[in-house]
Parts: structure tokens; sequence; C-alpha cells
């Protein structure tokens, strides 16, 4: 298991298309994902429990990754954030 805390810096946050984006990403990968806030953990792979979190800009998010791609999953949603979701 793997985890890495990320601060989401896009305008809007991890609302609507960029969550779309977020779990798109989550999906290529076999591992289990979560992404945690604030004491609450949501499968990184669905689209409602990632909304549901509420992330909005400057939020600071773990993601969380245990299986056979874990570390490659976590890079990778990292790099996403980081790139504001090429917006």
């Amino acid at each position: 298991m793997i985890s890495k805390a990320i601060v989401v810096q896009n305008q809007v946050g991890l609302h609507a298309r960029p969550a779309t984006f977020f779990i798109q990403k989550s999906n290529e990968f076999k591992s289990s994902i979560w992404v945690e806030k604030d004491e609450r953990r949501v499968n990184a792979k669905s689209l409602l429990g990632v909304l549901s979190l509420g992330i909005t800009k400057g939020t600071e998010v773990t993601v969380i990754a245990d299986g056979a791609d874990e570390k490659e999953a976590v890079d990778a949603l990292e790099a996403l954030v980081e790139s504001n979701f090429s917006e």
C-alpha cells in the first residue's frame, strides 16, 4: 500500500469535468485506489464518491493505492492533479 498527499490547485477543485478525468485515470489501474479528505475515504473509481468529498481549490487530499500497480497509479494521479487537469 502506498499513499501520497496532494493539493488540488485548479480553479474549480475536483468537480464535474476534473473529477471525471480523475476517475477515468483511476480506472486505468488494477489497484484499489481511494481518496481521503478529513478522515473520509472514498473509492477513487466512483464519481459519486469523489464528488461527495467536496474537494475545492487548495484542498489537500491523500491518494491511497493498494495492488500490483499501486506506485504507478499514485504517480499518474498526482501528475494529473498537478497538471490542473490540463485546463
